[in-house]
């Protein structure tokens, strides 16, 4: 009963992380890399698509990316969804490939985006922490139920704690990466 408590905290901090990573792929750095693209969407014959599942993204160079798009009808709609994508690119097509440069950040636009990492790295140690409780509520539960002893329960939320710490752990160093990511000129 401890154990399952406790795999389901650590899964679900798990998916808090990974969640993060999501959000940070979102947020650009000045160098180009095909996971920006990640969370673009193409209506493909009436159903949202994710754009790796209808174009080769690459990398052309430091500040350009480069599409090939599987079907040629849908190039004009590839390059309709990255403009609203509103991730502030301007893909330019020539013949069957699409590039879309990526501009490059003013200090403005990278404070900007290190706020945005920072709010998102925020709502991951919410999360982790919501975790937490919830795991220390099943804990108390059980106590209540006289399943386990208030020694075990003990142990386990220690164990639990040390679950978080190293959630949140990780999510500083995602943060700190991130960071230098976004203030390297």
């Amino acid at each position: 009963m401890i154990n399952e408590i406790k795999k389901d905290a650590q899964a679900r901090m798990q998916k808090s992380i990974e969640s993060l990573h999501t959000a940070f792929a979102k947020i650009r750095t000045g160098r180009a890399h095909p996971g920006i693209l990640d969370v673009v969407m193409v209506s493909y014959y009436g159903s949202d698509t994710p754009l790796n599942q209808v174009a080769n993204v690459t990398v052309e160079d430091s500040r350009t990316l480069a599409l090939t798009v599987f079907d040629k009808s849908m190039i004009q709609a590839v390059e309709k969804a990255i403009l609203v994508s509103d991730l502030g690119l301007n893909p330019a097509t020539s013949g069957t490939t699409i590039r879309v440069p990526m501009p490059a950040l003013t200090e403005e636009t990278r404070k900007g985006y290190t706020k945005q990492a920072r709010q998102e790295s925020e709502n991951a140690r919410v999360a982790v922490r919501n975790i937490r409780r919830d795991a220390l509520a099943q804990l108390k539960d059980l106590v209540k139920e006289k399943e386990i002893s208030e020694d075990e329960e003990r142990r386990a939320a220690d164990d639990v704690q040390k679950l978080t710490d190293h959630a949140v752990e990780e999510v500083d160093k995602l943060l700190a990466t991130k960071e230098t990511d976004l203030m390297a000129v």
